[in-house]
């Protein structure tokens, strides 16, 4: 084992392991949170530029961080999403586009307004709202900034325009006006509906656990590659030693 050749081997073995040590540790850095948001953060109000920028993704601590902003609807662009649950009950959200006020660009944000039950109270709700449109009224909009769901396919037979989704990029396909538009991508749900819809059923996110259960198991994971790198050498040169042993002994019994 003291060779010069098994000697270089256990030199390697003691890099691969510090890499997987290395590893290890970054992973455990990763799975404690030592600057957690405090409790309630999400429920204090903030302007929505605070907290993301268009075409950005919102990290974990602030999805459904209550934000607002202030603009104007652009008209055309009420837009009815199905398969959407409030309490239990499948509805339809009317969502809009909301033209921001106050940025360099012309910057828009999806808001969901409001839920209703029947596709005819939904439409009822836009004409509503296509007429406040039209005056061109500054809003002033609160709600949670969550996620964009992703777009999806419409069910079999439906018109193939028809959202099931809460799809900023989805919705941006069907808006107006749109040419050099800044986006955001997560959409805002309105705390107080209009026209005559329903409040969004949209509770306070879950506190979430400072450790990432899964980044420990990683590193552990890690630790045991590492010490698999040290057996690895140990088995190999031992099975080495006792050959030549069980050689030595033949070559005397002889």
């Amino acid at each position: 084992m003291l060779r010069p050749a098994w000697l270089g081997l256990l030199a390697l073995c003691l890099v691969v392991a510090g890499v997987f040590a290395w590893l290890g540790q970054w992973q455990l850095d990763a799975a404690i949170d030592t600057d957690p948001p405090p409790a309630g953060a999400t429920e204090q109000v903030r302007p929505l530029e605070d907290v993301a920028g268009p075409g950005e993704n919102i990290p974990e601590p602030v999805v459904g961080q209550r934000v607002e902003t202030s603009g104007v609807w652009v008209p055309g662009d009420f837009i009815v999403v199905q398969s959407r649950y409030n309490g239990g009950v499948e509805g339809f959200w009317v969502t809009g586009q909301l033209r921001l006020e106050g940025t360099d660009e012309p910057t828009s944000a999806a808001v969901a307004i409001g839920w209703a039950a029947t596709a005819d109270d939904a439409q009822r709700a836009v004409e509503v709202l296509e007429a406040d449109a039209a005056a061109s009224d500054l809003h002033t909009i609160t709600g949670r900034l969550i996620s964009d769901e992703g777009p999806g396919l419409p069910p079999r037979g439906e018109d193939p325009q028809t959202l099931t989704r809460m799809s900023t990029a989805a919705l941006l396909g069907q808006w107006h006006d749109v040419q050099q538009l800044n986006v955001y991508r997560p959409y805002i749900a309105s705390v107080e509906p209009m026209a005559g819809l329903d409040a969004i059923d949209s509770p306070a996110p879950e506190q979430q656990s400072a450790v990432n259960w899964l980044n420990i198991f990683y590193a552990i994971e890690w630790a045991i590659f590492a010490g698999f790198a040290f057996y690895l050498w140990y088995r190999l040169a031992r099975d080495q030693w006792e050959k030549e042993v069980e050689d030595l002994e033949d070559t005397a019994e002889v």
